[in-house]
């Protein structure tokens, strides 16, 4: 019974999102405490949420840090320079801007946090596709895909919690892995392509004046969305010189702006400050000299404080990433809701057990098969920490008993992080559509087709490759 509950809480979660009959949040929330109730253990909902809350608690005060860091990072103008780099190769082509937006997400990974590579990359390439009318979710499904391969290095967590569930050593598990995930790369860089060309075709060959020749001011944004090789007249009557914006030129010698190389966040004296700050920081997050949210509490901390030393725009730049902060939280808060109540009610444990035992016996010799097939849905259904220390030594030891070894069994584990950066449990993915404008549900829809393909070119070039 409590198999059947916990795939239909999953469903019921999936389909009401995707069908916008709920917000993510509310959904999260109301939904697990509805079969926490059915299951006959409404009265420890609280005792799940409050553990749910404990387990998750970490994680949503880094995401809260970071998004203020790189927001801080972002506003002082930090990544214009990679801004201008993607522009001037993208051009106006949605080919290369969706290319551009996989490459872009590829290079950031390589810190291994979701939430910054999400950051930096709709930083930059948010204001082309808006202003070229091309899919958000295309950019979003990309990044997010992308992200995924890469999240399989080993200080971004999923090769970590194998190698420890299964007392193995984390480079044992990634290094031979390296080609099947330099494949699974070069298929989202391929998809990358086609969905460009798919854009390309949708919308025509563009030029910067069909698409906007004035510069446009919103009251959250600010962007330079035209502008000829001199200056232009916004639609308030002011000029706006486009000198030293992050920009790239067509065949026609015509510019396109990103962002506002105006603002008054720069701090054009402090680059190499800032700079030098953010690699230490992400250094000492790989070498692991203190846990991730106590580093992005001083990293913030010591970038508001240098770069903004008067109170009131230290205020006005919290206050102006508050709403980013705010829907990360509260959606890892209630994201904690709904594991609590699937590990606390039991409900995880049964799942996997069922899915286990439905295992036939021929297929033991080809367990490390099994597991990366198994490890695409179950990776997207559950948390990492779910599956690697719930369900990863039950495959081992079912591999085992068929002579199949654990680092097989280890590295056929990594295949479904394409996948699972997209799942309603990541926190980081509500980073990506939160700043994106995106809706989970249409971002849902449109990424899980490519990311479970994905991550079966993975599985497939793994056992070509005789990894897994």
């Amino acid at each position: 019974m409590l198999t059947i509950l916990g795939f239909t809480m999953i469903a019921t979660f999936l389909v009401l999102i995707m069908m916008k009959k709920v917000s993510p949040i509310a959904a999260l929330v109301l939904i697990p405490a509805l079969f926490c109730v059915l299951v006959g253990k409404g009265a420890h909902l609280g005792d799940y949420v409050i553990a749910g809350i404990g387990d998750l608690a970490p994680t949503a005060a880094m995401l809260m840090f970071a998004i203020v860091y790189f927001g801080v990072m972002i506003d002082v103008g930090l990544f214009d320079p990679i801004v201008r780099g993607i522009l001037k190769f993208a051009k106006a082509d949605p080919v290369r801007i969706v290319v551009g937006t996989a490459v872009l997400a590829a290079i950031v990974s390589l810190d291994g946090d979701g939430s910054t590579t999400f950051m930096i990359t709709v930083s930059a390439m948010y204001p082309l596709y808006k202003r070229l009318k091309m899919s958000l979710v295309v950019m979003t499904g990309v990044a997010a895909t992308a992200n995924g391969v890469m999240n399989t290095l080993p200080w971004g967590g999923p090769t970590a919690r194998a190698a420890t569930a299964l007392k193995l050593d984390a480079s044992d598990i990634f290094v031979p892995m390296i080609p099947a995930l330099a494949v699974g790369l070069l298929f989202v860089f391929a998809l990358a392509y086609v969905l460009g060309r798919r854009e390309r075709k949708r919308l025509g060959y563009l030029s910067i004046d069909e698409v906007a020749e004035t510069v446009t001011e919103t009251a959250d944004e600010k962007v330079l969305v035209g502008a000829g090789t001199g200056a232009r007249k916004g639609t308030g009557g002011g000029d706006h010189s486009a000198a030293g914006a992050p920009s790239y030129e067509n065949e026609d010698g015509e510019t396109f702006e990103g962002l506002d190389p105006h603002r008054a966040t720069l701090r054009p004296k402090l680059y190499w400050f800032n700079a030098l700050l953010t690699v230490t920081l992400l250094t000492a997050m790989i070498m692991e000299w203190l846990p991730i949210p106590v580093l992005f509490m001083l990293g913030a901390a010591l970038a508001l404080t240098v770069n903004f030393p008067h109170m009131p725009d230290q205020r006005a730049r919290i206050g102006a990433h508050a709403e980013n902060v705010l829907n990360v939280a509260g959606m890892v808060f209630a994201a904690a809701v709904f594991t609590g109540v699937l590990q606390g009610t039991g409900m995880v444990d049964h799942m996997a057990k069922w899915v286990v035992s439905g295992i036939p016996d021929w297929m033991g010799p080809h367990m490390a098969l099994v597991t990366g097939v198994l490890s695409i849905p179950f990776t997207y259904f559950m948390s990492n920490d779910g599956f690697y220390f719930g369900i990863l030594p039950v495959l081992s030891e079912a591999g085992a008993a068929h002579g199949v070894s654990s680092l097989e069994i280890a590295r056929a584990s990594l295949v479904g992080q394409p996948l699972h950066m997209s799942s309603p449990l990541v926190p980081a993915v509500y980073v990506l559509v939160g700043m994106a404008k995106v809706e989970f549900g249409d971002h849902t829809k449109f990424t899980v087709k490519w990311a479970a393909l994905t991550a079966l070119v993975v599985l497939g070039a793994g056992l070509l490759f005789g990894i897994v």
